[in-house]
């Protein structure tokens, strides 16, 4: 069996030899930057009832949902900074060898981090969205004492331009990535497990389509043993930085 080392050289020689590599990132990724992921042992689901995300009970009850929604993704999670993972990934796109980013996180620190090209599957918490008028806003400069916050032009309930629970993954993030998926010569996992449907089926694509699968996970995955070429443990800052260390040389 090959050490780590030797591993991370190898996945580095083939990412120099691909025309197309696309990284796909989820929870593991951003969980050093101090944003807890939503299963698991110490998910935010252990902590949190769920429900106030479920779209048809923010739609009748936004006045109980809006502040949990403030408290966690925006007093919490807008306090958070890329980490060291998220700058290997920009670093590798400003060198041209990496094309794009699909990633299941709502929290924007890929494009805070540099990357230009993200497709944000499940949306993003940066932007929010008018319920009637599909007006956008800034929430970087909305004003979050008013509970829920209203639309200034025809006064409905605005909501965060990520996908709750019951609503359909936006169309255009959806094609795109499967896209990706689908022209990539090379494709690297980085901090998920594979559990979340359907943003769990797009590796599969990728494999399908003869792609070279790159996996860091600190603990193996769904993809592991099934989809995975190499399989690089541990944390995504750390195997990040060493694999940029590869490329570099």
């Amino acid at each position: 069996m090959n050490s780590l080392t030797d591993e991370i050289i190898r996945a580095s020689e083939i990412i120099k030899q691909s025309s197309r590599t696309v990284a796909f990132t989820g929870a593991g990724i951003s969980a050093e930057s101090g944003i807890p992921p939503f299963r698991g042992e110490n998910g935010l689901w252990n902590k949190y009832n769920p429900v106030f995300l479920d779209i048809n009970y923010f739609n009748q009850y936004p006045e109980r949902s809006w502040p949990l929604i403030k408290e966690i993704f925006y007093d919490f999670f807008g306090q958070a900074k890329p980490n060291v993972a998220h700058y290997a990934l920009a670093e590798m796109e400003q060198k041209g060898l990496l094309h794009a980013v699909i990633t299941q996180n709502i929290d924007n620190l890929h494009q805070i981090a540099g990357n230009k090209q993200v497709y944000e599957f499940h949306g993003n918490s940066r932007n929010l969205v008018c319920q009637k008028c599909s007006t956008y806003y800034e929430a970087g400069k909305t004003d979050f004492s008013i509970m829920p916050p209203l639309c200034s032009k025809c006064g409905s309930v605005l909501k965060p331009d990520f996908v709750f629970f019951g609503e359909p993954i936006p169309l255009a993030a959806n094609k795109y990535s499967f896209r990706e998926a689908e022209d990539a010569e090379v494709f690297i996992i980085i901090g998920t497990t594979g559990e979340i449907m359907p943003a769990s089926l797009i590796p599969y694509e990728a494999k399908k389509n003869g792609n070279k699968i790159l996996e860091i996970n600190i603990s193996p995955s769904n993809y592991t043993n099934s989809t995975t070429d190499i399989f690089l443990q541990g944390k995504a800052t750390v195997i990040m930085q060493q694999l940029l260390s590869a490329l570099m040389t």
